[in-house]
């Protein structure tokens, strides 16, 4: 008899060992989830996770915080997540397309040490001056950067990053020269531009806004396909004249690489929901996002193209990162 209970207890204990595979791999999330923005606050990755915090806790029941971890390129806030518990309560919203694009000595590996979570939307570039630059449109601009060769400089938000590729863009394709200053973020480059100190921003909608209407800042043009929805007078680089000019940020959110997918699948579905919730898709719109949330495999598969799109252009511009 004390065999068979001892089996008994064995078998009910390897039963309960089993069940509790699954239940706990649905526990997720099981404490404070953190979306760590790689930017300083008030560019549009941080404006996106600020709008989708709210609802993703209410959805989650646990409290979602955004994270800025600015610096060096996106590479600090990646790094924190990359070596972050492989449990989904810590992930990356913007994106690692430049760092898999453009770099080899970095601290991780972007293309091994990520899983795509889901993607949010994309995002066009917006090319604004100060007003007192004498240029009302990209053809005066061109102009004028012909006239003055190597005289004008433009605010970007980082070397390497999108934006600095739309501006590199731009100069191969109008045939111009014009010098970079870099800032660490959106916020300080258009800060610089409305005080004058520089003369040319190409950054994302969010930062600027807000200042075009007012008149503090010209906008020339957007890099997308398509006008942006808020800047709906503002024309494409191809209305412009430049012909096949399409430069759009994807954005999404990624978990470190080993994160289980059950956390994974979760986090995907409330993001995908969140982002289409009418408060939180009205925000990210006035922030210059075209929502589009798309499924992991989906963002993967994006993430993927424009980093082969992002590679042969930085080889055209001559940018190098390592």
């Amino acid at each position: 008899m004390k065999t068979a209970n001892s089996c008994t207890v064995i078998i009910s204990v390897l039963a309960a060992g089993f069940a509790a595979g699954p239940a706990a791999a649905q526990a997720f999330p099981s404490k404070v989830v953190q979306l760590v923005v790689p930017f300083p606050p008030g560019g549009s990755s941080d404006a996106v996770a600020r709008a989708m915090s709210e609802p993703l806790s209410r959805a989650l029941g646990q409290n979602v915080v955004v994270v800025n971890r600015p610096g060096a390129n996106m590479i600090i806030g990646a790094e924190v997540v990359a070596r972050a518990p492989a449990d989904g309560h810590t992930v990356l919203i913007g994106g690692i397309v430049i760092m898999a694009a453009l770099r080899s000595n970095l601290p991780f590996d972007p293309h091994k040490d990520f899983a795509a979570v889901a993607g949010i939307g994309t995002q066009p570039y917006v090319l604004s001056v100060h007003p007192s630059l004498p240029a009302k449109s990209i053809k005066e601009l061109i102009a004028l950067a012909r006239a003055h060769p190597g005289e004008l400089v433009y605010a970007i938000n980082g070397y390497g990053t999108m934006q600095h590729l739309s501006a590199e863009l731009l100069k191969l394709r109008a045939r111009i020269n014009m010098k970079h200053v870099a800032f660490q973020g959106g916020a300080p480059s258009t800060m610089a531009v409305l005080g004058g100190h520089v003369g040319i921003l190409m950054s994302t909608i969010a930062p600027v806004v807000e200042h075009i209407p007012t008149g503090k800042l010209r906008a020339l043009a957007v890099t997308s396909q398509a006008r942006s929805r808020v800047l709906k007078d503002v024309p494409t680089m191809m209305e412009s004249g430049l012909p096949d000019f399409d430069m759009t940020g994807g954005s999404g959110v990624f978990a470190p690489a080993a994160t289980p997918k059950a956390a994974i699948d979760r986090l995907s579905a409330e993001i995908m929901r969140a982002v289409q919730l009418p408060e939180v898709k009205a925000r990210m719109t006035v922030g210059g996002y075209d929502v589009a949330p798309t499924s992991a495999g989906e963002y993967d598969m994006d993430t993927r193209a424009r980093i082969q799109k992002i590679q042969k252009l930085a080889k055209e511009v001559n940018i190098k990162l390592d």
